[in-house]
């Protein structure tokens, strides 16, 4: 299968009305898309959502959320599954109330490189006519 295959279908009818012969065409269209291109965009999707946990991580570090909301509780207690194998790496400056997390921008490159690297991965594993 290709990554965006579209089969068409065209059926032609012949009508005669009075002396004139009248051609009519139906067009239909179906598309197909292969196994590895939807393991793809899942581990894009997948990548996307932790980048993106990590990057509100970070941003409500550096404006000081106050860690007794519940919602940033929640955020911290999620990334930091993410942010812990990276943790200790770098010195961890605090400017006042703002915390800046080397460890969590460390985290973002990282899964970042890992998620493009295992979607081409996946892509090499494609018949050569669907590239």
């Amino acid at each position: 299968m290709q990554e965006d295959r579209q089969t068409t279908e065209v059926r032609q009818t012949n009508e005669q009305v009075g002396n004139t012969t009248v051609q009519r065409e139906s067009v239909a269209k179906s598309t197909a898309v292969s196994g590895v291109v939807i393991a793809q965009r899942v581990i894009y999707y997948v990548g996307g959502v932790i980048i993106a946990l990590l990057l509100v991580r970070v941003l409500l570090q550096l404006l000081g959320a106050n860690q007794g909301s519940d919602f940033v509780g929640f955020i911290y207690a999620l990334s930091s599954i993410f942010v812990a194998p990276f943790s200790g790496i770098f010195g961890e400056p605090t400017f006042g109330q703002s915390h800046f997390e080397t460890s969590a921008i460390v985290a973002i490159i990282v899964y970042a490189l890992l998620t493009v690297g295992i979607a081409k991965l996946i892509a090499l594993t494609r018949p050569r006519e669907e590239v």
